[in-house]
């Protein structure tokens, strides 16, 4: 298994004002849409709570991951797609069309040790319709996996792998075990 380390030098330039660039982002927008006004005191507002509400938490959060974005973005591609043909298929199932589903439990074996991916792979798992991640178990490294249809449970564990699994190891910069 892989784990991460943390950085231990200070941060510099945006981050060492905005320790939590995602985070402001998301405060700033909030506000904005629910303020709906485009005054300038709601803008010096927005900036206010994006640069104080995450320097107040930072010691609860930790360090700000470094995200590598162009993984990020085609991670959430997959699970859209994902989430639409496993709409498809459940309703195919659940209106009779298909055979007589098949459920299974997989155990999916975790390449890493890191929380934070294992906590979002567990939710890509059970926001897509068909499949519930029923147990994180971290001490033995293994996501349990309750699928509705599964006929080859080998092949479904390697597929949630190469799917979600790896691509959240390459957003989050972490390189897989050997």
């Amino acid at each position: 298994m892989t784990t991460t380390t943390k950085p231990t030098s200070k941060p510099t330039g945006w981050r060492a004002v905005f320790p939590h660039p995602v985070l402001s982002l998301q405060l700033g927008i909030t506000w904005m849409v629910l303020s709906h006004s485009l005054e300038l005191v709601h803008w010096l507002s927005a900036l206010l709570l994006a640069w104080v509400v995450p320097k107040l938490i930072h010691p609860f959060l930790g360090e700000a991951a470094r995200l590598h974005w162009p993984s990020l973005v085609r991670l959430v591609g997959v699970v859209l797609w994902d989430i639409v043909m496993s709409n498809i298929t459940v309703a195919r199932i659940t209106l009779g069309s298909m055979n007589t589903p098949q459920p299974a439990w997989i155990p999916v074996q975790l390449a890493t040790s890191d929380a934070r991916i294992n906590a979002l792979l567990a939710s890509i798992v059970t926001t897509t319709p068909g499949t519930v991640s029923m147990v994180l178990d971290e001490a033995r490294g293994v996501l349990l996996v309750h699928a509705l249809n599964c006929t080859d449970p080998e092949a479904m564990a390697a597929d949630i792998k190469s799917r979600y699994e790896v691509p959240l190891m390459q957003v989050f910069r972490m390189k897989e075990a050997a």
